[in-house]
């Protein structure tokens, strides 16, 4: 897997409605492999940054969890199977 390299882009905030919207930059919704309509989650982070992502970091977490559960535990989990 490539690493990729992180950026610093600026977005707009424009009036939707009651509301306010982001309009991000092409290249950001090429690197988050998301279109309009697609939905992105936004997580707080340490030092009042907030993350916007193509996927819920809680679920990513505990699917990772699930795994290493699964993986460490597959004789147990074979026996409470049957």
């Amino acid at each position: 897997m490539n690493a990729i390299t992180p950026f610093t882009r600026s977005a707009k905030l424009v009036k939707v409605g009651n509301s306010v919207g982001i309009v991000l930059p092409k290249e950001v919704l090429a690197r988050m492999r998301v279109t309009a309509g697609d939905e992105v989650f936004i997580t707080e982070a340490p030092g009042d940054a907030i993350t916007i992502g193509a996927r819920d970091a809680d679920f990513v977490n505990a699917m990772a969890a699930a795994e290493a559960i699964m993986r460490d535990d597959r004789d147990i989990l074979a026996v409470l199977a049957k």
